[in-house]
């Protein structure tokens, strides 16, 4: 099965919460395990690598149980249940979620500080930009939302490019070499050809600043 999203997760959390005080690396193993995820879901990696999805998705729905006063942190990485938490538990529900934590005053104070600095809009409106809302965390919707400026800037890039001359062609790819460390940072380490009778070499590069080696583009 797919990773549930940080919302899908908070019920699990809770109820692991409730059989006792945990941490959130030891919660990892035990959500994996009730809901038999594979290995390769287990391991899977956030676009930049540095964390674990399941782990970070876990993570923040630990964090927003907390502020709505669900949970406690007893000591450093530990969290355990609250009486409050005990109660929702009693409710049977089958799904907690943002709009659940919302009947929680903490956390609608919460809610209310964070969405209006990021755009003030009022508690009972979830945004897209709003820290608690959707299925992406925070780290998940600042790494897409990255991609997407990376992904449209490449493209605009390219676009720009294949409008210009041959000739301008060929100088970038010289100064692109040049930025990359080819050449060092002499100015005269490289020298656009591309004309005719040139063999088919656009431009030459002195690799040090003697000029004894030479790369041919």
């Amino acid at each position: 099965m797919a990773i549930p999203d940080y919302q899908a997760l908070m019920l699990p959390v809770l109820q692991l919460a409730n059989e006792g005080e945990h941490r959130v690396a030891d919660v990892v193993d035990l959500v994996a395990n009730k809901l038999g995820l594979a290995e390769e879901e287990r391991e899977k990696l956030l676009p930049s690598g540095r964390q674990r999805v399941l782990h970070n998705r876990i993570h923040w729905a630990k964090f927003y149980l907390t502020k709505a006063g669900l949970l406690s942190s007893p000591g450093r990485g530990r969290f355990s249940i609250t009486e409050a938490g005990r109660g929702l538990l009693a409710e049977n529900l089958a799904r907690i979620d943002v709009s659940v934590l919302m009947r929680q005053p903490e956390f609608r104070e919460f809610y209310r500080s964070e969405g209006s600095a990021a755009s003030n809009t009022s508690e009972e409106t979830t945004t897209p930009g709003s820290p608690v809302s959707g299925t992406a965390t925070p780290e998940e919707q600042i790494e897409a939302a990255y991609q997407t400026l990376e992904a449209t800037l490449r493209a605009d890039l390219l676009g720009r490019i294949a409008k210009n001359s041959p000739a301008f062609f060929e100088q970038l790819i010289i100064e692109l070499l040049v930025a990359m460390g080819y050449g060092g940072s002499h100015k005269n380490a490289a020298a656009q050809l591309g004309r005719s009778g040139d063999g088919g070499v656009d431009g030459v590069i002195n690799e040090d600043r003697l000029g004894l080696d030479r790369v041919y583009v």
